[in-house]
C-alpha cells in the first residue's frame, strides 16, 4: 500500500452528485498517473452523502478505474461499526482494492473501543483495510501503539492515513513496526515519506495530480533533493487550500480551473469567503 493517492471530491449539480463529471474528473487522475483514487473520504464530503450516494461514488471509481494501473481506496467509514462493516462489504463485493475507515466520530472510544472497532470491520472483509486518524475532525485519536496492535493481530489492515499533523507519530510508527504510513496533511508530504512514510492522500492532487505524483514517486525512489524541491514548490498552493475548511477551498479552486461545470456544496459547507477566492486565486496563477 503505497504511492501518490487522491482523495476525491464529490461534483454536484442541481443538488445530485454530478456523475459524468466525477468520472471525468478520476480519468483525469489516471492520465496524471496517480496510483489510488479515494472517493468518499472527508473531501469527498461523505458525511452528507446518503449511503446510496455513497455507494454510487463507489461504483464509479471502480469502473473507471478498472483496467488502468489507477486503485480504488473505498471510503468505508462511519461512527456505527455495522454502518462502516455494511460500507466495507459493498466496497469489497464491487470490486474496491481496499478500504479507507476513519475513526468513529462523536462517540469518542476509548482506545479498546476503536481496536474492537476496526478489527470488526477488517474481519468482515478480505481486502485491505487502511485505518485512518484524523483527531481534529473526529475528536477520535488513534494512539500509536493502537494502530500498531492492529497492524500486528489483523492480517488485512495494512496501513494507516496519519493526518495529525505530527511527524513524531509517523516516526514512532516505522519504529514499531512495518505498517505503511501514509500522510493525510499536504503541508507535511514530503517530510512524511523522508520519515519512512509510503505515499501521501492528498487534495492538492485534485488539482495538481501530475506535480504531485512526480514528488512522491521521487521520494519513493530516494530522491529525496528532486522531490523536495517539488514539495517546496507546491507549498502555496497546499497552504491557501487549507484556509478553511476542506473541502471548501478545493472546490473552488476546481471550479475556477474549469475542472466543474457548477460550483455546488452540500449544506452545512458553504461557498469561501470573498477574501479566500481571492487568495485561492491569486496563489492558482502560480500554477495553471
Amino acid at each position: 500500500m503505497q504511492g501518490a493517492m487522491t482523495a476525491l471530491v464529490t461534483p454536484f449539480k442541481n443538488g445530485k452528485i454530478d456523475e459524468e463529471t466525477y468520472a471525468k474528473l478520476i480519468k483525469r487522475q489516471i492520465d496524471n498517473n496517480i496510483d489510488w483514487v479515494v472517493p468518499v473520504g472527508t473531501t469527498g464530503e461523505s458525511a452528507t452523502l446518503t449511503h446510496d450516494e455513497h455507494k454510487k461514488c463507489i461504483e464509479i471509481a471502480v469502473e473507471v478505474c478498472k483496467g488502468s494501473n489507477t486503485k480504488v481506496l473505498a471510503g468505508a467509514g462511519s461512527n456505527s461499526t455495522h454502518e462502516a462493516q455494511d460500507l466495507a462489504k459493498f466496497a469489497e463485493k464491487c470490486g474496491a482494492d481496499a478500504i479507507l475507515s476513519v475513526s468513529p466520530y462523536y462517540n469518542k472510544p476509548t482506545q479498546k473501543g476503536l481496536y474492537e472497532h476496526f478489527k470488526a470491520i477488517a474481519n468482515s472483509i478480505s481486502i485491505p483495510v487502511v485505518i485512518y486518524n484524523v483527531p481534529g475532525r473526529t475528536c477520535s485519536n488513534i494512539e500509536v501503539n493502537t494502530a500498531v496492535k492492529l497492524f500486528e493481530d489483523i492480517e488485512n489492515i495494512v496501513a494507516i492515513k496519519e493526518a495529525t499533523g505530527k511527524i513524531e507519530n509517523v516516526v514512532a510508527l516505522c519504529a514499531k513496526s512495518s505498517i505503511s504510513v501514509l500522510s493525510g496533511d499536504d503541508a507535511i508530504n514530503y517530510p512524511v515519506i523522508a520519515s519512512g512514510g509510503k505515499g501521501v492522500i492528498s487534495v492538492t492532487s485534485n488539482l495538481l495530480p501530475k506535480e504531485m505524483a512526480k514528488m512522491v514517486h521521487k521520494a519513493l525512489k530516494g530522491e529525496f533533493l528532486k522531490a523536495k524541491e517539488i514539495n517546496e514548490e507546491l507549498y502555496d498552493i497546499n497552504k491557501v487550500l487549507f484556509i478553511e475548511s476542506n473541502p471548501i477551498p478545493i472546490k473552488y479552486a476546481m471550479y475556477e480551473a474549469g475542472l466543474f461545470p457548477s460550483l455546488e456544496y452540500r449544506l452545512p459547507l458553504v461557498e469561501p469567503s470573498e477574501e479566500s477566492k481571492r487568495k485561492i486565486k491569486e496563489v492558482m496563477k502560480k500554477y495553471l
